[in-house]
Parts: structure tokens; sequence; C-alpha cells
């Protein structure tokens, strides 16, 4: 008789070290999953092996436009656990003015960092999954692709394509049995968001808070369940799909 356990399926998360990534890996670890990471926060690869999950962690490629970044996660992956079942990645600064007020150059930085890196992304994590004819792939866009967005015309523009890209990409691959969907958020608690709002000055945050049909930012805590099921396993039957994350804003 054969004792030995089962595999566990491995997800891969870009960038556990911002955003929703610390959150969503401690997530999944609970779920069962092990874990490549990408610049992980300080202690995170710790706590999540504490959770029971193995954990490569590969420094330098928060930048997934940057050439081989995110091939350089795969290749870890691949070689620590011989498998990808899962694949999560955000990217794009947020880049806020006028377009009249906009120059070539701001136009260039949000492709390169809205369109160049989710492109880059999975490219990289596609051909082990195809190889495999299973897995889930999640690339998280913006709400502001859903709707025009005054003051982020540029950074809008950018996350419609990307969301468009992950469309088409899906219609591509969905005959291999992988899924690819992209997730948009907007008025999200991260430092980021903060930043680009000046939402630490006095009077900002209710206004911003007064635009959210919630009335209030969304947590970092409970967007990681919301992208859950696109990666853990759950929901095997969504493919293409973008779903706007933004307490109704969208």
């Amino acid at each position: 008789m054969n004792s030995a356990a089962p595999a566990r399926p491995v997800a891969l998360v870009a960038d556990a070290g911002f955003y929703v990534g610390p959150p969503l890996a401690r997530l999944l670890a609970t779920r069962g999953f092990d874990l490549a990471l990408g610049d992980p926060s300080i202690g995170l690869a710790d706590e999540v092996s504490e959770l029971g999950a193995a954990v490569v962690a590969v420094e330098g490629c928060r930048d997934l436009a940057a050439p081989g970044s995110a091939q350089r996660l795969v290749d870890a992956a691949l070689e620590r656990f011989g498998r990808l079942d899962s694949a999560v990645a955000f990217s794009g600064r947020i880049v806020t003015g006028r377009f009249m007020r906009s120059s070539v150059e701001d136009f260039r930085t949000v492709m390169e960092g809205c369109m160049v890196a989710p492109y880059e992304f999975m490219k990289a994590v596609l051909p082990p999954m195809i190889e495999a004819q299973q897995g889930q792939v999640l690339v998280i866009t913006s709400a502001s692709a859903a709707r025009p967005t005054p003051g982020a015309p540029l950074y809008s523009a950018a996350r419609a394509g990307a969301t468009h890209l992950v469309r088409n990409v899906a219609d591509e691959v969905a005959r291999h049995r992988v899924q690819v969907n992209a997730v948009g958020t907007n008025f999200m608690d991260f430092p980021e968001f903060r930043r680009a709002n000046k939402v630490d000055e006095p009077g900002v945050l209710e206004k911003l808070e007064a635009m959210v049909p919630l009335g209030r930012l969304g947590t970092m805590e409970e967007f990681a369940h919301f992208c859950a099921p696109y990666l853990d396993g759950t929901s095997r039957f969504t493919t293409g799909q973008f779903t706007s994350y933004a307490g109704g804003w969208s």
C-alpha cells in the first residue's frame, strides 16, 4: 500500500510584501497550499510555515514588468515543488492628474506598470499550467477599468486594457482547463491609495467615504477572502471574468 501523502497544491503570490499579498498568503496557507512568495514582508515566510505551508521566497522580483522577474518566481516554484496550481499578481502605480496636463512619459509609466507587468506575469505562469491541463490565475487590476475616472484617466485606461487582456487570454487557454480572471479594486485602505488620494489630510477621508455606496474603505483581509475562490480550487467554472471590488462604486 502506498501511504505517501498527496502532494499539496502550490500557489504563487507575486508580491507578498504589499497590498493584499501578505493576508492572501496567510489565507492560502490555512487552505492547504504550499507557497512561492515574491519579496515577502518581514516574518511572513516564517508565519505561513507555522501554518503548515512549505515556502520558497524569491527576492528582487517586485517589478513584474522587468524582464525575467516573473519567470524567476515560476522557476523557483517549479524547482522547489515541481508544480504550480495557482498564481496571483497585482501591479501598477497609481498615477493621477488630468489628461490635458499629462505627458507621454506619464502614459509610458502607466502602461509599463499596468499592461506590461501583467503580460509578463501571464506569459510566465501559464505554460506549466497548460502543460498540467489545470490551473487558476488571478490578475488584480482596478475598478477604474470599469468606468471613466476623472483625475486618473491614463491609469483607468491602462487598467481597462489589462482587464481586456486577461479576458482574451482566458478565452485562449480555457481549452486547457486553465482559468484566468481579473478583479479590480478601488477605495481600498492601503498605503498607496492613501498617498495618491491624500487620505490623511483633514477632511479627505470623509469625502472619499461619501463616494462609496457602502460608506467606508475596504480592508485587505476581506479582499483576500474575496480573491481566494479564484485561487483555491473551490470554484473551477469561472474564467474570463472581471469583477469590481469597490463597495458599490462600479
